[in-house]
């Protein structure tokens, strides 16, 4: 934000005007305030030159407003207090030790850190392989669960992201590679092409990737599970 500046003149216009032209903005462009001279002037003040003082100050653009707000919104969704997030996390670690030995027959060991609002768990023993599923479907499951886990009994933003063998990267490059081909296959026929059903963070990487194409357009379609992306001519 900005910072408040003074500038004088014989007249209101006057020092508005200096105001302005040291700025180098419009009138559109400034917050005035014509200062009020509090002293009593005497007799022999009178005969002295009258100095108007206004206060100028930059507005905000829509975009800093953008800025700002998005920013104030960040701020409040990674203030947690960190001994709620530290207890999410134990209550996720315990649950996930239990399921991963009953599962695997063993101890399995993983990675969990806390970023901001986010516990990061990523798991890179191979017999955990199993626990991707078919397209990332058991995966994506056990990281519902492991976020309703770390929600229980408080109403902070907590979100979980699990990852096994790397399957995330993995599967945003496949993605990001169907939606070029698909792309070029729409240009080339001039007809639509549906996908199949994906959840959501999947048609994020389809629409973040072709964006800004220039003779396509992405839009999703349907609802819950069976909510599928479009790709058409724009």
């Amino acid at each position: 934000m900005s910072e408040a500046k003074i500038f004088e003149g014989k007249t209101t216009n006057e020092a508005i005007e200096k105001g302005l032209k040291e700025l180098g903005v419009s009138k559109a462009d400034v917050e005035i305030k014509v200062i009020k001279n509090e002293e009593k002037r005497s007799f022999f003040d009178i005969l002295a030159p009258r100095i108007v003082k206004v206060e100028m100050k930059l507005k905000e653009s829509k975009e800093e407003k953008k800025v700002e707000s998005e920013k104030q919104k960040k701020n409040e969704e990674i203030s947690i207090d960190l001994n709620i997030l530290e207890n999410a996390k134990n209550n996720v670690v315990e649950f996930l030790n239990k399921f991963l030995l009953q599962t695997t027959g063993k101890n399995v060991d993983y990675e969990c850190n806390i970023h901001e609002n986010v516990i990061e768990i990523v798991i890179n023993e191979k017999n955990a392989d199993f626990l991707i599923g078919y397209r990332g479907d058991t995966l994506n499951a056990l990281q519902t669960i492991l976020t309703t886990i770390a929600l229980k009994n408080n109403n902070e933003k907590i979100r979980v992201e699990l990852d096994i063998l790397g399957y995330r990267d993995k599967r945003k490059k496949a993605l990001e590679e169907l939606a070029e081909k698909i792309a070029k296959s729409v240009v080339k026929t001039r007809k639509s092409i549906t996908l199949e059903p994906m959840p959501p963070y999947e048609r994020k990487i389809i629409h973040s990737k072709l964006q800004d194409h220039p003779k396509v357009k992405t839009v999703s379609i349907g609802e819950g599970m069976h909510r599928k992306v479009v790709i058409s001519l724009k």
